[in-house]
């Protein structure tokens, strides 16, 4: 992470397996209040060890604090330290949601009805989200209609690792997770038969994709950041509609908040980059709004605002 401008990808993965299912035995073992007694001093040894994760997350906080003043003072070191402390705690609750033994009652959906007409009339569509919170929490939408059934994107190559883990967890579980490093044409015509029949495809708009995907430069939290064109290529090219879905820490347990963004995604041919940086900036501000409700939900600890630059990269005007 230290490096400026390298690409989230190249920077490894902190979470495996082992680790999650010793995350998940803890908590099983000693109940969550001992969970969190242990998890205390493990996130400061990292907290520690890490300047660039410290960094990262200041950066972030700074900026955050300037374009919202969501922190309502100058951020701290310390505000880092929470940061990383409310990551590490969600992940268990990313499990606990999968494995069924979440307690439902403590989430809180918000806007979440023009999707669930949509589900109960068998339409389907792309959900655009973001690192934030527990977006696995779906669980408790899915609880509510029977029928929403997710498929995941995700940029990484631990998919079917992950994927093993959630069956273990959970045998009936509507979550599935499918790695795309790149979108080709016979993934294309799989989601778009998902989405046919009334399935949701899920994919973050807050990470530029590992391969040479396309991006568009617009404000975020003040200062110009590169986002994906992804989610709205494939609202496009399945012509359903488009949702966000963010996921933050409410009181004691989460608040889903849901947003149709677009009935249609329509990318004319003259003015197709124009449209695509349109759709991508109401999606960062949207996402600037969210977390200005709840600063330390966000969870991307690597250099956002200097991510490598692509070579389809278009800025808005």
């Amino acid at each position: 992470m230290s490096e400026r401008g390298a690409h989230w990808a190249e920077l490894g993965e902190n979470t495996f397996v082992a680790g999650i299912w010793l995350l998940y035995g803890i908590e099983r073992l000693l109940g969550r209040r001992l969970f969190r007694c242990c998890l205390y001093p493990v996130v400061l040894a990292y907290w520690l060890g890490r300047p660039d994760v410290r960094a990262q997350s200041r950066q972030y906080l700074d900026r955050l604090q300037a374009a919202t003043g969501a922190l309502g003072r100058p951020a701290r070191r310390r505000d880092t330290f929470s940061h990383l402390l409310t990551f590490a705690d969600t992940l268990l609750d990313k499990l606990l949601a999968v494995a069924g033994r979440y307690p439902l009652q403590r989430v809180r959906t918000l806007g979440a009805e023009p999707i669930l007409a949509a589900i109960r009339a068998g339409q389907g569509g792309v959900i655009v989200t973001a690192h934030v919170g527990c977006l696995e929490l779906c669980r408790a939408l899915a609880e509510r209609t029977e029928t929403l059934k997710l498929t995941v994107l995700v940029h990484t190559r631990h998919a079917e690792q992950f994927n093993r883990v959630l069956r273990r967890l959970n045998p009936d579980t509507a979550l599935t997770l499918l790695e795309v490093s790149e979108l080709g044409p016979a993934t294309a015509v799989m989601l778009a038969e998902r989405v046919e029949a009334g399935e949701y495809v899920v994919i973050a708009g807050d990470r530029v994709p590992v391969g040479s995907g396309q991006t568009v430069t617009v404000p975020f939290l003040g200062h110009d950041a590169a986002f994906p064109v992804g989610p709205y290529l494939l609202a496009s090219l399945f012509k359903c509609p488009l949702y966000l879905l963010g996921c933050l820490h409410d009181g004691e347990g989460y608040a889903l908040h849901f947003e149709l963004l677009a009935g249609r995604v329509v990318l004319p041919r003259q003015q197709r980059q124009q449209a695509l940086a349109a759709q991508a900036s109401r999606y960062a501000g949207r996402l600037g709004a969210l977390l200005a409700a709840s600063p330390y939900d966000w969870f991307n600890f690597f250099p956002f605002w200097e991510q490598k630059a692509l070579p389809h990269a278009v800025r808005s005007t």
